[in-house]
């Protein structure tokens, strides 16, 4: 029921910037919970952070707090990512979830079991 699309990816140096974009189709409450992941080959799929499709409660996980930001911009999940480091690099995925629950759980990890639907993903490359 629900088709999400990634954009935005590339290759950076440390320090720089990029803006990943999550385009999302499909009934509303389908993606009441909006989230970004990444995983890098050999390493477990990791919770980046969620928002809302409100826009309300956005929430990181600790490795990027101060230096990405997730929002929503209508049919969009935006992730601004600055001050790049190369431990930032993989392969970002877009997911939402049906239970908007799933957004306001701070200070647990984010879950990928806890989302249904995967965009195809968008690579990001950050060297030094």
């Amino acid at each position: 029921q629900v088709q999400l699309v990634e954009s935005g990816g590339g290759s950076v140096q440390a320090g720089g910037s990029l803006r990943l974009s999550c385009a999302a189709s499909g009934y509303a409450r389908s993606y009441s919970c909006m989230a970004w992941f990444r995983q890098t080959p050999g390493k477990e799929r990791e919770g980046v952070a969620t928002i809302l499709l409100t826009g309300g409660a956005p929430r990181y996980t600790d490795s990027v707090k101060g230096r990405f930001i997730i929002s929503r911009d209508n049919a969009k999940t935006m992730l601004y990512m600055n001050s790049l480091e190369p431990e930032d690099t993989g392969m970002y995925y877009c997911a939402s979830a049906s239970d908007p629950g799933l957004c306001l759980r701070a200070g647990e990890t984010i879950s990928s079991a806890n989302f249904k639907y995967w965009g195809q993903g968008t690579q990001v490359t950050v060297s030094s």
